[in-house]
């Protein structure tokens, strides 16, 4: 049975593949890759995009927070999203890949998010 977070890493992995121009993958650490890489990882159109992604009401690690920073400082984009703000993260991302956007990150758990009701 698919976890809730499990079915946003689903959901964001079929977001990026509508990009003409992407590569992605999702770094497995296990214990023995580096802790706090973003779920997913991947640049589409030129630009280096990494993705943390949480069931809803969970938060991101410092150790995660780190690295989304660094993500940031280097020129990439860190996005911490959950199911709640998946529409969100879409227009971001478009935003993002049309040039629009500065290098960021957007951590959309920490913002309140419309709900569909």
């Amino acid at each position: 049975m698919a976890t809730p977070e499990s079915r946003v890493k689903t959901r964001v992995r079929k977001i990026l593949d509508k990009y003409p121009q992407v590569y992605k993958f999702m770094p497995a650490t296990h214990g023995y890759g580096s802790s706090g890489v973003p779920d997913v990882v991947a640049c589409i159109a030129g630009r280096f995009i990494g993705v943390e992604c949480k069931a809803n009401g969970n938060k991101p690690t410092a150790l995660q927070k780190k690295n989304l920073e660094e993500i940031a400082k280097a020129g990439g984009y860190a996005f911490v999203v959950d199911d709640a703000s998946i529409g969100v993260f879409i227009l971001t991302l478009d935003n993002v890949v049309g040039g629009r956007l500065e290098p960021s990150v957007f951590d959309f758990t920490d913002e309140e998010v419309p709900s569909k009701n």
